[in-house]
């Protein structure tokens, strides 16, 4: 109970402070507004003609490869105007309805100004949600040591009684179990489609429930499997071969909503070993959020077939060369994540201690 209280307690002067942010940064613009708004005005427009052209010319996002010192000079003088209109500090919202269309507006201006694949933006904007939120789901999260009954199997019949949760659920199981051909096992694209949609549209009650489900001890084979089937791994997790995951990586960037659901992932998930949340921005309702976000990409995570809890992206380190330790990095991101192992915590946790 004690040590309970002492992790919750941190939480709720972070919540505190995420919400004082959320209510300060009220006034920014998404992409797709902001990009219009430049296009009306004459100055701005000019500019951001200019960088999209300089971005184009670059081929490979960087300024630097412009040729010419005069062009170079043009495309940072059309940077630095940039920096004074909403288009600067635009956002996205996860599922809006032109998200593609805002996410690519947001790569436009800012993918010259990244480098490191572990330190890019997110492109999201920040989401009210009270950690309160997660820890409701604790009847059907429970303990396992004391539950009585397949939690997994309870919150797909709750699913199943909510419309909303039943529609999507229904949407996405359809195209990811109907055989195309007999190469093919299912519409891989329509398949990541729908699964996003169902983690956009579904509140978290549901959603999460039959994600985060707890397991009872007479029952962790069949039960985790349940679990593990949640987003129908034959295809949408599996692949005929196993791929390398900085190859994985790699294609994932070349998808606008992929590499902006990853580098959401990245930012909100990043793990701090001293913090008692094992988060370094103490923000684990945004790690869940991040980690559901990769569901329906080419990175989508599921658990592993292991007696532990675990979770990895559908690829592995061999045939790295050179590249082992970064690939390492890449895969320990999800197998070795203080942040992410901080759900196991609350899976354990019984739900009198976590309650406020």
């Amino acid at each position: 109970m004690l040590f309970a209280l002492l992790y919750v307690l941190p939480l709720l002067d972070v919540l505190t402070h995420a919400e004082e942010n959320l209510r300060a940064g009220a006034s920014r613009l998404d992409c797709v507004r902001a990009s219009d708004q430049c296009l009306r005005e004459q100055a701005c427009s000019s500019k951001y003609r200019t960088m999209r052209q300089c971005v184009a010319g670059g081929k490979e996002s960087n300024f630097s490869l412009v040729a010419g010192v005069e062009a170079r000079d043009e495309c940072r003088s059309a940077m630095e105007a940039l920096k004074q209109s909403p288009l600067y500090n635009c956002r996205c919202k996860r599922g809006m309805k032109k998200e593609k269309n805002c996410l690519r507006i947001y790569w436009g201006i800012y993918q010259s100004l990244q480098g490191n694949d572990f330190l890019e933006e997110s492109p999201y904007e920040p989401v009210n949600k009270r950690l309160s939120d997660i820890f409701r789901l604790a009847p059907i999260l429970g303990e396992p040591a004391v539950a009585r009954e397949n939690n997994c199997l309870t919150a797909a019949k709750a699913c199943n009684l909510n419309d909303t949760c039943k529609k999507y659920r229904s949407a996405y199981i359809s195209p990811c179990t109907s055989r195309v051909s007999t190469a093919e096992i299912c519409n891989k694209r329509k398949c990541h489609k729908a699964l996003r949609q169902f983690f956009d549209k579904v509140p978290p009650k549901h959603s999460y429930g039959m994600l985060f489900c707890s397991c009872p001890v007479s029952d962790q084979t069949a039960c985790s499997e349940r679990r593990r089937q949640t987003i129908v791994p034959v295809c949408s997790y599996e692949e005929k071969q196993t791929p390398n995951c900085l190859e994985l990586q790699a294609s994932c960037k070349t998808n606008y909503i992929c590499r902006s659901r990853l580098a959401d992932f990245f930012v909100n998930c990043m793990s701090e070993p001293r913090s008692l949340s094992g988060c370094l921005k103490e923000n684990y309702a945004d790690c869940l959020l991040a980690y559901s976000g990769l569901i329906g990409t080419v990175m989508t995570p599921n658990y592993l077939r292991s007696p532990k809890i675990s979770v990895s992206p559908y690829c592995d380190c061999s045939n790295s060369g050179n590249n082992k330790d970064n690939c390492d990095k890449f895969t320990e991101f999800f197998t070795e994540n203080t942040c992410l192992r901080t759900f196991s915590l609350l899976l354990k946790l019984p739900f009198t201690c976590i309650q406020f």
